[in-house]
């Protein structure tokens, strides 16, 4: 029996069946035996992601009320989910959801292709894009301008240097979340920002995650000892299903959450300034860190001029300790700008500073400068606008590929960020994904951004190249769902109840 295990109640699992049609009463079903048909539905909840592997059923009784059928149909529903190994039971303990035993699905995390391996592939493994120019260049040119008074130091500055953190305070006391320096740690990129919380927060820990969630966070905490705690994002429009955090939270009790608030990634989703407060008000009941990442925030598209953007999640930490926010220049930017930052308590920064001296003792300075040149300059800014309309233009192209060449993959189109997370139709994620590696376009299954094999029915789409390479992506991984859809791929076992 797991450590832990979250309970679906029983209206909560009617509803879920319902809404998935996995489940089906009528008069045409019944080709499908009753039992057999309520099996598959929770099946593949699990593998989607939307009921948590590890959770607690219903009864047999209760959930036979629920659904208007015999209790007889549910326990050979049971039966059938034992044998396929997306069940476990104890007598006194009841029955919770599990994965077969067996060879892992692809759960770790997201490596990019070295530029000199690429070739003719077509990378769309991580969201990622070029530099943008000439303001990478600008900003280097005077890093290197101002490095000469740094120069005649020692170099390491664990806290990150002075002027960035004053810039980094100040574009958060702009964005209404008053700031000093004192609460700013700089970091090698978001992902050195999050292994330092993760050595201070979540080693053996219980830690709630959204779920699906970022491929690189959830492999580096699994790395570091957490023990995940996933939580469904709402179906249909992704988003945050506030009552199911509330419920993980109380009965978790983790010690750290982590969301991506805006422009989540995968899923594309923004959270409102309600759901923002709910969370914030839930973690600081529950005693739980809340870690936003904040990576995407400037990524937003689809801007309307009388809608103001959604206030940063700090901004409804009243105390001031219960949210930790991680920015980053890598996704906004470029990834080869290897500049993050912490913001939070100055208690929290003074401990994540002290054990930075086991760690990486600080980082590179000249990056920093361009950082702070970039944030102080307006270069920023102007950065910005000319990636949201490179990006923009990117969206619309990848969306129309794949609306014209693989019709049937479902997704929600977002109004920011950088990734599609989409639903391929019944076909198995991870199979797409070999298949394409073959037919040259490289893509993330699902199960990379769930915990224990969900997902198995997805595939991330970045929409990080435009024109004729986003036509050439999507007629390439349309090559690799015809390939799965007449051979399989090779080398892979499928779970039961998606197509090879």
């Amino acid at each position: 029996m797991p450590e832990w295990t979250s309970t679906v109640g029983t209206g909560q699992l009617a509803r879920l069946l319902t809404s998935q049609e996995r489940y089906e009463r009528s008069p045409g079903a019944r080709r499908t035996p009753a039992y057999r048909a309520l099996a598959d539905g929770v099946r593949l909840l699990v593998l989607e992601g939307r009921v948590p592997v590890g959770a607690r059923l219903p009864a047999e009784r209760e959930l036979a009320g629920a659904l208007a059928v015999s209790r007889t149909t549910v326990a050979a529903a049971f039966d059938a989910l034992r044998a396929d190994g997306f069940l476990e039971s104890r007598r006194g303990a009841g029955s919770w959801t599990a994965v077969p035993a067996g060879r892992p699905l692809p759960a770790r995390g997201l490596e990019p292709l070295p530029p000199e391996a690429v070739g003719s592939m077509i990378d769309l493994g991580c969201a990622a894009l070029p530099a943008p120019e000439p303001w990478l260049t600008r900003a280097c040119q005077a890093a290197l301008a101002a490095l000469p008074p740094a120069a005649r130091t020692h170099g390491d500055f664990p806290a990150g240097l002075p002027a960035l953190r004053q810039a980094l305070a100040d574009r958060y006391t702009a964005r209404g979340v008053p700031t000093m320096p004192e609460q700013i740690m700089v970091t090698t990129g978001a992902m050195g920002a999050m292994a330092a919380l993760c050595r201070m927060f979540a080693a053996g820990e219980r830690v709630a995650v959204e779920h699906p969630s970022y491929a690189n966070v959830l492999q580096l905490m699994r790395d570091a000892g957490a023990r995940l705690v996933p939580v469904p994002m709402t179906e249909g429009t992704p988003g945050w299903d506030l009552a199911a955090w509330r419920r993980t939270l109380t009965e978790a009790a983790p010690r750290m959450a982590y969301v991506v608030a805006d422009f989540h990634n995968p899923t594309g989703a923004l959270a409102d300034d309600d759901q923002r407060r709910e969370l914030v008000a839930a973690a600081r009941a529950a005693g739980t860190v809340l870690v936003v990442d904040e990576t995407m925030v400037d990524l937003a598209l689809d801007e309307e001029p009388a809608r103001r953007p959604p206030r940063p999640m700090s901004a409804f930490d009243h105390g001031g300790a219960g949210v930790i926010t991680v920015g980053s220049a890598s996704k906004t930017f470029w990834a080869g700008l290897r500049i993050g930052w912490v913001r939070a308590a100055p208690e929290v920064i003074r401990g994540l500073i002290s054990r930075r001296a086991y760690a990486d003792l600080g980082s590179p300075v000249l990056e920093q400068l361009a950082v702070a040149w970039l944030l102080t300059s307006g270069g920023w800014q102007g950065a910005i606008e000319q990636r949201r309309d490179e990006i923009r233009a990117s969206r619309d192209d990848m969306v129309r590929a794949l609306r014209e060449h693989l019709p049937t993959w479902e997704f929600t189109v977002p109004a920011g960020g950088l990734t599609l997370w989409v639903r391929t139709g019944g076909l198995s994620g991870s199979r797409i994904a070999e298949a394409g590696e073959r037919c040259g376009v490289r893509l993330p299954s699902g199960p990379r951004f769930g915990v224990g094999g969900a997902f198995e029915g997805y595939v991330r789409v970045p929409f990080t190249v435009r024109g004729p390479v986003a036509e050439q992506a999507a007629v390439r991984m349309a090559a690799a769902v015809d390939l799965v859809a007449r051979h399989g791929a090779q080398g892979q076992e499928l779970p039961p109840g998606y197509t090879s």
